[in-house]
């Protein structure tokens, strides 16, 4: 599963890494949303691919960011 978020237009409320801190962190510099280590393209925070037992968690982060900043696709 495919999970992107557009960090530059993240308000860092933390709905995301508190839903689902499996998939999502706080990151200590810019205090966006990324994606933990685990999951990461190429080392990009903002961009990976999630495992399928994951995909409730990833959804539920994404239903509930108010920005909605993070998109989840199946493939």
């Amino acid at each position: 599963m495919y999970v992107k978020i557009e960090r530059c237009s993240c308000v860092s409320c933390g709905a995301c890494w508190n839903t689902c801190p499996e998939i999502f962190d706080q990151n200590p510099c810019d205090e966006y949303s990324e994606l933990v280590e685990a999951y990461r393209f190429c080392g990009s925070r903002a961009e990976g691919e999630v495992p399928e037992e994951l995909a409730a968690c990833a959804r539920e982060a994404a239903y509930l960011c108010p920005v909605e900043v993070i998109t989840v696709e199946e493939e």
